[in-house]
């Protein structure tokens, strides 16, 4: 259905001043690829977990797969996807790799979508 179909058909339940306020804070097309992609990477129970685990202090890929009772190949199969994402980072110190959560942003999202569930 266009614009054009919708404003002749619900034209009597529009307020144009409420669609075009709206119109002009959605985001563009790209920016809502991206933050389809974001929470379709936290919508998997298993990445989830490996965020959640690194919400509080950095872990090496032994430290987390412990964690979330998941085998190494497993954990670091998910981390590659998160550090894609740019949900996680790593820094390495001599031949180990530790992993952290990339910003205060990710902290972030999580709590607020864990006081969201615990709400309801």
């Amino acid at each position: 259905m266009t614009d054009k179909d919708i404003h002749e058909t619900f034209a009597h339940l529009i307020d144009p001043a409420k669609l075009e306020q709206v119109k002009n804070l959605m985001p563009d097309e790209q920016s809502i690829i991206d933050l389809s992609q974001l929470f379709g990477v936290l919508s998997d129970s298993t990445r989830l977990k490996i965020v959640v685990a690194l919400q509080e202090t950095e872990l090496c890929v032994h430290e987390i797969a412990a964690a979330v009772h998941m085998s190494v190949s497993a954990v670091s199969h998910q981390l590659r996807l998160l550090k894609t994402m740019k949900l996680v980072r790593f820094r390495k110190e001599g031949k180990m790799v530790y992993y952290q959560l990339d910003d205060d942003h990710v902290k972030q999202l999580l709590k607020i979508a864990s006081q969201h569930v615990s709400e309801g």
